[in-house]
């Protein structure tokens, strides 16, 4: 099975930024779309962004578009989130997710502990 950790959390205020990092126990964990979600307190789970097995396809909810940036790394076993411009709504758990096939809308069959992410204003 794969293991994914979530790392880079923390609190920050409006308009600062942050980058979020999914470590995984494999190497080809790069065989494996890999995706974003967060949830707040209360709320249910709520997609982030995913990036295909290539690394040449994303997606983003549009609550984040032109905020933030998923990528892979030059360490095939680690996928980033960079989040840019964060906004208190922006306040949740973050998780990362692998999954099998690429798929839209995207969803995980790993999933991590999660990292949190706390915007003030």
């Amino acid at each position: 099975q794969v293991q994914l950790v979530e790392s880079g959390g923390g609190l920050v205020q409006a308009g600062d930024s942050l980058r979020l990092s999914c470590a995984a126990s494999e190497r080809t964990f790069s065989n494996y779309p890999t995706g974003w979600f967060r949830q707040a307190p209360g709320k249910e789970r709520e997609f982030v962004a995913a990036i295909s097995r290539a690394g040449g396809t994303t997606n983003y909810a549009d609550s984040v578009k032109g905020r933030f940036t998923i990528s892979r790394g030059n360490a095939k076993n680690t996928v980033y989130l960079q989040m840019n411009n964060l906004k208190p709504e922006d306040t949740a758990v973050y998780y990362c997710a692998a999954g099998l096939i690429w798929t839209v809308p995207f969803d995980g069959i790993y999933w991590g502990q999660g990292t949190q992410v706390t915007v003030s204003s």
